[in-house]
């Protein structure tokens, strides 16, 4: 069985080199291939980053009567922490709320005298609350509506966003469902290219195959030399196309960060080429030898 095996390996071996330019050009497809798929989850760090984003910035404040107690605001804020669909509640003070609109109108002379001008705080304290999903605000505010403290709360502000917040949820939701569709069509494409290159190779070795079935060679040692071919296509290219991605991602990173606001690709990159070399080469050699196995069976068959 050993010795079988090292046969096997070193015919493949030999026939990969032997065989330069078929080579040569099913690695290239399958660099292309790979490429797609590497292109795809950096695109999707992207992608995810955005949504994030856009995800973080969706809220809904509440903010109660300016007689509210300290202490029960603390309680609507410990039982809203409470609840599954709440991510993070924020108190904001009355203090810190009057500095903050001090802050945001500091170039308003007109603001800035009448504040000056009023004895008392005219703003009360608040909770910026969100959510794990924003599908869940809905249910979160009719928690706070329900709430046994409900009478100091002054106004939640989920019903004046409701519209914009149900029009982003859709957007996300669409957006990760048309992620994954073109993911799993472009790898299909990627994964047929592939197929039918190899297959092409393999015709070009038809005669061998027959030859090694006449003198009764068995299926797996015949299948064997153009399984190995196929990993080390994947090999090869996988290498070959983690390689392409070291300067594209150098001159793109900047700028995606620049536009989409979300991580650096080339730091990206750096930090996660271990897990994208992974990735790359088992979904290469995947490709690689599934495709020889099945491509060869027409001819295992006759």
């Amino acid at each position: 069985m050993f010795i079988n095996l090292r046969r096997v390996i070193k015919t493949g071996t030999v026939s990969f080199w032997r065989n330069g330019w078929i080579s040569f050009a099913t690695i290239l497809v399958m660099v292309l291939a790979l490429f797609v798929v590497g292109g795809l989850i950096l695109s999707n760090v992207i992608l995810t980053s955005v949504l994030a984003s856009l995800e973080d910035k969706v809220d809904i404040t509440v903010y109660f009567r300016l007689d509210a107690p300290e202490e029960d605001i603390f309680a609507v804020r410990d039982s809203l922490e409470g609840l599954g669909e709440v991510k993070e509640v924020e108190y904001i003070s009355r203090a810190e709320a009057l500095a903050q609109f001090r802050d945001r109108h500091r170039e308003n002379a007109l603001i800035t005298q009448s504040l000056d001008e009023l004895e008392d705080n005219p703003l009360g304290a608040s909770l910026n609350v969100h959510a794990g999903d924003p599908s869940h605000y809905e249910a979160i505010s009719d928690f706070l509506e329900a709430n046994v403290l409900s009478s100091i709360l002054d106004k939640i502000t989920y019903r004046q966003n409701e519209l914009v917040i149900d029009r982003l949820s859709s957007i996300l939701v669409t957006s990760r469902d048309i992620g994954i569709v073109v993911s799993l069509l472009l790898v299909s494409i990627a994964f047929l290219v592939a197929f039918n290159t190899i297959r092409m190779a393999i015709y070009t070795s038809r005669e061998e195959i027959k030859v090694m079935k006449l003198v009764g060679a068995s299926n797996w040692y015949t299948r064997g030399p153009f399984v190995v071919e196929g990993f080390l296509h994947g090999l090869f290219g996988s290498v070959i196309a983690l390689l392409i991605f070291f300067p594209l991602t150098y001159w793109l990173g900047p700028q995606s960060e620049k536009f989409f606001g979300g991580p650096d690709l080339y730091v990206y990159y750096v930090t996660h080429i271990l897990e994208l070399f992974l990735v790359l080469f088992l979904v290469g050699i995947s490709i690689g030898i599934l495709s020889s196995s099945i491509a060869i069976r027409r001819y295992l068959r006759a």
